[in-house]
């Protein structure tokens, strides 16, 4: 928008604005009638309809059924006209209704990580009791049409999705409901703008290295040092009860293939005495998107392991914790970072 709108602004008085410029600020007066909300019901004022390339080949077609009509003096001629006229007026009722009176609610779009579709849910509610047909939803200029059919009285849930192209906090692009009930000779649309937002998370990286060494807590209790893989807590037997989160698995599959049966668990005393903290100068990379995936993958490797952690990133610091609150505040720390 800016873009053209500047190229505009540069073009020498007198000189007449392209039609793309024209077609985009349009556009933009247009959008901006539309109010963002997540929930919306469909009135006269809302709902849009015009003819298709079917319908002007059928008012066309009816056009020369009359004409032959006249000049013929043709009475059947006549009765079949009006017959498909009458047809036509009464599917622009039904085509209208179809969309008019029908409630649209999006809920709010659960965190992504980039690199995957993001799902939009949307809840089509109908309070008549007849069923509406043939209802499509796309987002605003693509083809890709998830078509559904409402009961009467009730409600049915479509899912659109759209693919971020960065991480961060993302506006849920503008979508566009739409129907052709029950002829295909007119087409009845609306415009919608959602307020929410969806966050992206960044892509974690694929096979990435061992979490950092612990570092020893200020009050020097214990000074354990890293046993690689990520095994910087130590361990000890596994007790009944334990979490199966805190069992060494991979300790695990060797003593079964000696044909031991002993399991381990990770000693949370001794992990008590060491604190592991995730930063960006940790990573050893130079490029910072790559840095973040690395951390990004780490969380997630933490979080797997049932560990706690901190994550520091620059003018922000998370501290120690662990679940999946904590999981989303670092992960949303990364996005935004």
């Amino acid at each position: 928008m800016q873009s053209i709108g500047s190229t505009a602004a540069q073009q020498p008085p007198g000189h007449a604005a392209s039609p793309l410029s024209l077609r985009a600020r349009w556009r933009q007066w247009w959008w901006s009638r539309i109010a963002p909300t997540n929930t919306l019901t469909l009135t006269q004022r809302n709902v849009y309809i015009l003819p298709t390339g079917a319908g002007w080949m059928l008012a066309l077609t009816l056009l020369l059924l009359l004409v032959a009509s006249i000049n013929f003096q043709l009475n059947l001629g006549y009765l079949l006209t009006f017959l498909l006229v009458g047809c036509v007026a009464v599917s622009i009722y039904v085509c209208h209704s179809t969309l008019r009176g029908l409630s649209l609610h999006l809920s709010d779009p659960a965190p992504q990580f980039m690199g995957s579709a993001s799902p939009l849910e949307i809840t089509l509610t109908s309070a008549r009791r007849q069923p509406r047909h043939a209802i499509g939803l796309a987002l605003h200029g693509s083809r890709n049409w998830v078509f559904t059919d409402v009961p009467g009285a009730g409600s049915s849930i479509v899912q659109v999705s759209f693919e971020p192209t960065h991480r961060g906090l993302h506006g849920v692009p503008t979508l566009k409901a739409e129907t052709r009930y029950p002829l295909g000779t007119f087409r009845v649309w609306t415009i919608w703008r959602p307020a929410a937002q969806v966050l992206i998370y960044p892509q974690p990286e694929n096979n990435p290295p061992p979490l950092p060494p612990g570092e020893a807590r200020a009050q020097g209790a214990g000074h354990a040092t890293s046993r690689g893989v990520g095994e910087f807590d130590g361990v000890r037997a596994y007790r009944r009860g334990d979490p199966l989160k805190l069992v060494v698995w991979k300790k695990a599959a060797k003593s079964f293939a000696s044909g031991s049966d002993e399991l381990v668990s990770r000693d949370a005393q001794q992990l008590q005495q060491q604190e592991l903290w995730l930063d960006l100068a940790a990573t050893g990379l130079l490029d910072r998107e790559a840095r973040i995936s690395r951390l990004t993958a780490w969380v997630i490797q933490a979080d797997r392991l049932g560990v706690d952690f901190g994550l520091r990133l620059p003018g922000q610091e998370i501290e120690q914790g662990n679940g999946a609150a904590h999981r989303h505040r670092c992960l949303e720390a990364l996005a935004l970072c």
